[in-house]
């Protein structure tokens, strides 16, 4: 949601009145300046208007909601997570039963996982128990098999062994896999560049190996998924398994071309339509990069490109962002998982619900890298904050925002891109600190001013609970910590995610939005008919 504020002309003052024998020419100048002005039809730039001296602009923005109808529905699942395969071949696998990683992700339930990503096609399945040996060198088994003898991976035998607290692991062993995660992470961006891949041995019974070194174009990739729909059918346990597809990239012409082939074909075998982006090549950014609307608004040319092939063939078909990441190639230190990378992120989460897509799947929850919620030391980082107020506060009714006064008009062939951005939904009927019918926004500012909202219609008078998010220490918007209304977050020492607490904020008060901030603000006892009703 864009939003444009109107500034009140200038009224003159009273004293500053016409004489009376003026009155005639004034009316005659008033309706040649009104048959000049519509003569002019291509013209549609204001006129200059000056303002009295020492009038200030009124930058109140008046907000309301329609309560009545959702404009959409997404999934209860909608914020969902990924994993890719490079956990295995950089040997963070085995971490994944950690005490403090379970609960980290626990927070973000109720959510799909997807175990994808480039590297799945390049996987193998053998039936081997140590499929080390048969690759004839050392792999992530081989080094966590030597030290499995001195070192007990799990969290309560480490509390024991060691005098460890829960929440903390094992130096000697997460230096092992850091050291081992490194090496591995520069051979993945060697093939990621070359674009050569190895190969990676699962011990599954499934001797699954995938194609290779093999152009498929739409057509035939939507023939494979007809084909594997029919092998899947006739197997007890996946006969009533979804399938999704095709996953493609940035909808440029070629892939656009591959879509359409892939749902002429197979459209309706697919219960959702999936693709992937990125938004930033990591090779060159800068933080200042995430602030720009321009940016931002890539993924709305990319939803669109998408819809209209995919309502092309199957009408109504759900599609999915099956991955989304900020910047590619592992991400940037320090950019891409600071704060400033969340306004990419909390953007993506409104503009593709508003928009109707069903599923977006955050690549990835934790891995080596910058582009995670979770970082190599199991703390969560800016973004695992802002998708864990998004689940507990956000439901999956999207409502129509409005704003008073749309007053500036775009030049011919210039658009106006807003760095106020509104969002509104019903708010989570799983959390019961706030009763049905009640409204939960969340709101960006990119500006460098603070910006004010006077709630309206429906919304006025009514309670509203404030979740600020703000950077947390001296880096500013590169910072990985952060702040929920002046209070640093920080996982409890046993272990589990702290309580996160709302500032009240008197009934009728305006919200005073900070400069390049973001934040949640959930509006209580609103009683709103859309909102009552799962």
């Amino acid at each position: 949601m864009r939003v444009l504020c109107a500034f009140p002309e200038a009224m003159p003052s009273s004293n500053s009145r016409p004489p009376a024998c003026l009155a005639p020419v004034a009316l005659i100048l008033a309706l040649l300046l009104h048959l000049s002005l519509s003569s002019q039809a291509g013209d549609r730039r204001p006129l200059p208007v000056d303002r009295a001296p020492g009038l200030k602009e009124k930058t109140l923005i008046l907000l309301d909601v329609s309560t009545k109808n959702p404009v959409r529905t997404v999934n209860e699942n909608f914020l969902s997570l990924q994993l890719d395969p490079s956990i295995i071949h950089d040997g963070w696998l085995d971490f994944l039963s950690s005490k403090r990683l379970v609960t980290l992700a626990r927070g973000l339930s109720p959510a799909f996982l997807r175990f994808g990503g480039k590297r799945t096609d390049f996987l193998q399945f053998q039936n081997l128990r140590n499929p080390a040996k048969s690759r004839g060198g050392p792999g992530p088994d081989y080094y966590l098999k030597n030290y499995e003898d001195d070192i007990v991976r799990s969290d309560v035998a480490l509390d024991k062994q060691k005098g460890c607290k829960i929440a903390q692991h094992p130096d000697v062993m997460l230096e092992l896999q850091r050291e081992k995660a490194a090496q591995m992470h520069l051979v993945l961006l060697k093939e990621q560049f070359s674009n050569t891949y190895s190969n990676l041995v699962l011990t599954e019974p499934n001797n699954y190996r995938t194609m290779r070194g093999r152009a498929v174009n739409g057509s035939q990739l939507g023939k494979d998924y007809i084909q594997l729909k029919s092998l899947l059918q006739p197997i007890r346990i996946y006969s009533r398994a979804s399938l999704y597809g095709p996953n493609i990239g940035r909808p440029r012409k070629n892939v656009i071309t591959l879509l359409d082939g892939f749902m002429k074909v197979a459209g309706n075998t697919v219960d959702a339509v999936t693709w992937q982006h990125c938004y930033i090549d990591g090779r060159v950014v800068k933080v200042m990069d995430f602030l720009k609307t321009r940016l931002l608004d890539t993924l709305s040319d990319q939803i669109r490109k998408i819809q209209k092939v995919v309502n092309t063939y199957t009408p109504g078909k759900k599609i999915w962002l099956e991955g989304v990441v900020t910047t590619s190639v592992g991400g940037t230190n320090n950019l891409s998982d600071s704060y400033a990378a969340g306004f990419l992120w909390l953007n993506t989460l409104g503009m593709l619900a508003n928009r109707g897509i069903d599923v977006v799947i955050r690549h990835s929850f934790f891995d080596h890298g910058y582009n995670h919620l979770v970082d190599q030391n199991f703390n969560p980082l800016p973004d695992y904050w802002l998708s864990l107020l998004y689940k507990r506060l956000i439901g999956p009714k999207v409502l129509a925002v409005h704003v008073a006064g749309l007053q500036r008009k775009p030049r011919p062939g210039r658009v106006i891109r807003d760095k106020l951005r509104i969002y509104a939904h019903c708010t989570n009927h799983h959390n019961h600190n706030y009763v049905r019918g009640s409204i939960t926004l969340f709101i960006i500012n990119l500006h460098r001013s603070r910006k004010k909202i006077k709630l309206a219609g429906t919304l006025r008078d009514k309670l509203v609970h404030q979740y600020l998010l703000q950077p947390y220490g001296q880096e500013g918007l590169k910072s990985k910590s952060v702040q929920l209304n002046g209070q640093p977050l920080v996982m409890v020492d046993d272990g589990t995610l702290p309580e996160l607490k709302p500032r009240p904020l008197r009934a009728g008060r305006t919200l005073v939005i900070p400069p390049v901030t973001m934040g949640f603000y959930v509006v209580k006892n609103v009683n709103a008919l859309a909102c009552r009703y799962r």
